[in-house]
């Protein structure tokens, strides 16, 4: 099995390191620009690969950098956590297919904001090994597990549930991708899709607006990420105030 790699964040670096301890070396690896990219460091330092076989986003707008990974001629590429648009040139390179892990329980969950949406709209959540195509995680279906989202979670919690759900995931179907011939289902439920801007329409809350308690819980739960930019907010004397919960249960 000949690939490359595309990734960012630990759980890129985890899955490279799984495939190098069973044996197999990446032929080229992708990582984002300096600056941008939380983990090209350590995926670069895992994979032992050159500065000659190791490239970045950018290259990716290059037609001669296209043309030396088309060289490389290889079976997949795994894109695990690789935050950048996949144009068709590269969808199209490898022989057998660019394999992307979705931390969702797909056809449900498409795009940004998974484990938030999943909590606002009470949808099955997990992770899933799946094709990509030029639909936003729209392709053919690998494997998939599904996550018990309890009531008390909120979407950091779930979040962290779903990368190692998305590592064992893709551990358990390795023998499968081995053949060249993994197993393929496609979607054939329109599910839900959502995009990176729309988090931020939910975020304000109005503190005139009646509405049932348990929509504002699961609300502030949806917006409980690690990320504080992603909270709900109420505006008070002029002043922005960040919301986020922690429920304990008693």
């Amino acid at each position: 099995m000949k690939y490359g790699f595309a990734g960012d964040r630990q759980i890129s670096v985890n899955i490279l390191k799984f495939l190098i301890g069973k044996g197999y070396q990446p032929s080229f690896l992708l990582v984002g620009e300096n600056g941008k990219s939380s983990h090209a460091q350590a995926l670069i330092e895992a994979s032992g690969l050159s500065a000659d076989n190791v490239f970045t986003n950018k290259d990716l707008n290059n037609s001669d950098k296209l043309s030396a990974l088309r060289a490389y001629d290889v079976d997949y590429i795994f894109g695990i956590h690789f935050p950048y648009i996949i144009k068709k040139a590269l969808l199209e390179l490898p022989k057998v297919g660019f394999i992307n892990l979705h931390p969702a329980y797909l056809p449900y969950n498409k795009g940004w904001h998974t484990p938030s949406w999943a909590i606002l709209e009470g949808t099955r959540y997990g992770a899933t090994l799946h094709f990509m195509s030029e639909v936003l995680d729209g392709g053919d279906i690998i494997a998939q597990a599904e996550l018990t989202v309890s009531p008390s979670m909120t979407a950091n919690e779930l979040y962290a549930a779903a990368l190692q759900l998305e590592q064992q995931v893709f551990f358990d179907n390795f023998d499968n991708l081995l053949t060249l011939n993994p197993t393929r289902q496609p979607q054939t439920e329109i599910g839900t899709t959502h995009h990176k801007k729309d988090l931020e329409q939910i975020q304000p809350i109005n503190v005139e607006e009646k509405v049932y308690p348990l929509d504002l819980i699961n609300k502030l739960r949806a917006l409980t990420t690690n990320n504080l930019n992603e909270a709900a907010y109420v505006v008070m004397d002029g002043k922005k105030f960040a919301i986020q919960v922690n429920i304990v249960e008693l």
